[in-house]
């Protein structure tokens, strides 16, 4: 499943409640079988984009998740992703940008502690906050306290937030969103030349990870 622009303002809505249930269930764990090119189907399982974009990861075969930490599908999705980054092979680079659909504070969260080293060690305290807290966060005073809790300093922290280097780095999620034409999320989109996204291939997690590693070895070969 996916959030998309038009679905963002129904789902901030229930973000108040303790925990937002029954909105994506959890799938088995994360499994990397042998992927039969049959199985893949293009329009269907993943879209080829029409005017390739640049990457960032030189060498590199880079994929980027496109997500928001308010969206339940991108915390659902969260446990299988990290299992499936823990085996990724040395030709491949992973980033996570974050989407600004509907105001821009998560997004400032995410940059803020990507700017602090720190966005890959509290992303997902940040989901559980929002998801299994009913936290919103959806103020910087709300963040600044829970930063605190987190042993952030705060006069650093809120420093960073309006910062030139996090607004640089808004900017350039953005401008990728449009690149990529992400209308929902999660999305992911490979090396510059693939889209694909859970809702595509029927809102499973595991199988659009399996899709990312089909069109992953197609660049492979490409390269050679």
């Amino acid at each position: 499943m996916s959030i998309n622009r038009r679905q963002f303002s129904i789902r901030l809505a229930a973000l108040t409640a303790p925990v937002m249930a029954g909105l994506a269930g959890p799938e088995l764990g994360f499994m990397r079988p042998a992927f039969a090119q049959a199985n893949v189907d293009e329009g269907i399982d993943y879209k080829v984009l029409r005017e390739p974009v640049a990457t960032s990861s030189p060498g590199k075969i880079e994929i980027l998740e496109f997500f928001w930490y308010a969206c339940p599908h991108c915390f659902h999705l969260e446990p299988h992703l990290n299992k499936w980054k823990a085996k990724l092979p040395s030709d491949v680079v992973f980033k996570k940008v974050h989407v600004a659909f509907r105001g821009d504070v998560h997004q400032k969260i995410f940059y803020t502690l990507e700017a602090l080293g720190k966005a890959d060690s509290l992303g997902g305290k940040v989901f559980e906050q929002i998801h299994q807290r009913g936290n919103a966060m959806g103020m910087l005073l709300e963040v600044s306290e829970w930063a605190k809790t987190q042993g952030i300093d705060i006069a650093k922290f809120e420093s960073l937030w309006n910062s030139f280097g996090v607004q640089t780095q808004q900017k350039r999620a953005n401008a990728l969103v449009e690149s990529y034409k992400v209308e929902g999320v999660p999305t992911f989109g490979v090396n510059g030349r693939f889209v694909t996204s859970p809702a595509m291939v029927g809102g499973s997690h595991t199988r659009a990870l399996q899709v990312v590693d089909y069109l992953i070895a197609q660049e492979r070969k490409r390269r050679k």
